[in-house]
């Protein structure tokens, strides 16, 4: 299983989505956390104070502010974190946004999970960009928790989006752990005829996963591309699933995040704990 855990713990959103699954799988993996959160400093203070002594000033007060958002946001993590008895560890940072997002993504790699909270798009804040972020500068998996997700993370469900693409397969390979552990893991294509490489089929693909000891039930969606995510969100409820994996399609450039479309619609809408990999 994952080992070594790495929580980005909001400090303008909820904490308990992030708190909640992060602190349940490391338990059930016996896997070390730790938990970061950033307190984003303002780009641009108001000049409000003549000479260098004031205007350094203001800087420092607000870089003491936004540290103790990120603080405050570890205190109720850490409270949680002792009370289920794992090894753990907190971080907090104030950082502007760029360096933010420079601090996770170097953060992430080295761990073999990150785990971030789904986007709020209504709520105007930086956790949004920066869980986006951490997707594309991770260099491996990272999951996303929905905002309603609330107790025990568990993973006995699996559903795999394939499409036979290299972010696909990607996201297979880092979900390994999870697929090895489930009772249940159904392969979901979409327009699969048009979509999915001979060579990559979901057939080969359950050849694959077999020598892994993973048994499969494929399950084919034919639909609208404007219907993709809804579609597969229908299924997960459906099939009861507590996962989807899938790759996480789009790249960064200039701090500018540019997803795709169903990568995009799918964290603007999930309601089930998504895998993504880039």
């Amino acid at each position: 299983m994952y080992r070594n855990i790495l929580a980005l713990v909001p400090t303008e959103l909820s904490a308990r989505p992030v708190a909640d699954g992060s602190i349940s799988l490391a338990a059930t993996c016996q896997a070390e956390l730790e938990a970061l959160a950033i307190g984003y400093e303002a780009s641009s203070i108001p000049m409000t104070a003549e000479g260098g002594a004031a205007v350094a000033s203001i800087y420092e007060i607000e870089r003491q502010r936004a540290l103790e958002r990120a603080e405050g946001a570890l205190r109720v993590f850490e409270a949680q974190a002792r009370n289920a008895g794992i090894a753990y560890r907190c971080r907090a940072f104030s950082a502007l946004p760029g360096e933010a997002a420079d601090i996770v993504g170097a953060a992430a790699r080295l761990h073999d999970l990150t785990i971030v909270s789904q986007p709020e798009v209504d709520r105007d804040t930086f956790d949004n960009n920066l869980a986006q972020e951490t997707l594309f500068e991770a260099g491996g998996p990272v999951l996303f928790m929905p905002y309603t997700f609330k107790g025990t993370f568990t993973a006995k469900r699996i559903g795999i989006c394939w499409d036979g693409s290299r972010l696909a397969a990607r996201a297979v390979h880092d979900a390994m752990p999870f697929l090895k552990a489930a009772d249940a893991v159904t392969v979901i294509t979409v327009n699969e005829e048009e979509n999915v490489p001979s060579e990559a089929s979901p057939s080969h693909l359950a050849r694959y996963l077999a020598r892994a000891g993973i048994s499969v039930r494929p399950t084919s969606l034919r639909m609208d591309d404007s219907e993709i995510q809804a579609g597969i969100l229908s299924l997960a409820a459906d099939e009861s699933l507590d996962l989807l994996v899938m790759g996480g399609y789009g790249h960064s450039r200039l701090k500018e995040t540019v997803l795709g479309g169903v990568t995009r619609d799918m964290l603007r809408s999930m309601t089930v704990p998504t895998l993504m990999s880039h």
